[in-house]
């Protein structure tokens, strides 16, 4: 058995995945469902919030519509029902804080969106005690 924690060829073929599959995920810069954000994001709860349905402590995510803390589809699927219940796309993972659009099935890039930037630095600190690094095109010029 091979030491690696990539699958083998023999096991991308059991499950049904090509090496095409395998790779960087681009998140979006910009989203059609943010009009549904909440105009309070920043009141947002602290990361290390349980699901507020079974109270799972980890693997959890924001709605950012609603301010609901709920689980996400790898434990109870709690956020997914949430979606699939009130149509709200957009959610913060506690565990990464990535955010995903569930009804464009993508991430999307908070610290290049806008709307999405306050509520991600205000996590990120509550999580890590700092700001968030700035990137390259965020940077204050020299001028």
């Amino acid at each position: 058995m091979a030491s690696s924690s990539c699958p083998t060829d023999e096991e991308e073929k059991d499950f049904g995945l090509s090496k095409a599959t395998f790779g960087r995920v681009e998140a979006r810069t910009s989203c059609d469902h943010l009009g549904s954000l909440s105009p309070d994001l920043i009141k947002n709860p602290p990361p290390h919030s349980p699901c507020n349905s079974c109270y799972y402590p980890t693997e959890n995510w924001l709605c950012l519509s609603c301010n609901q803390v709920l689980c996400g589809r790898y434990v109870n699927k709690h956020m997914l029902h949430h979606f699939e219940d009130t149509n709200h796309s957009v959610v913060l993972s506690f565990n990464d804080l990535s955010v995903w659009c569930f009804s464009c099935d993508a991430y999307l890039d908070a610290q290049l969106i806008p709307q999405l930037r306050p509520v991600h630095q205000l996590a990120y600190i509550l999580k890590f005690g700092e700001p968030p690094p700035l990137l390259p095109n965020h940077l204050p010029s020299a001028n």
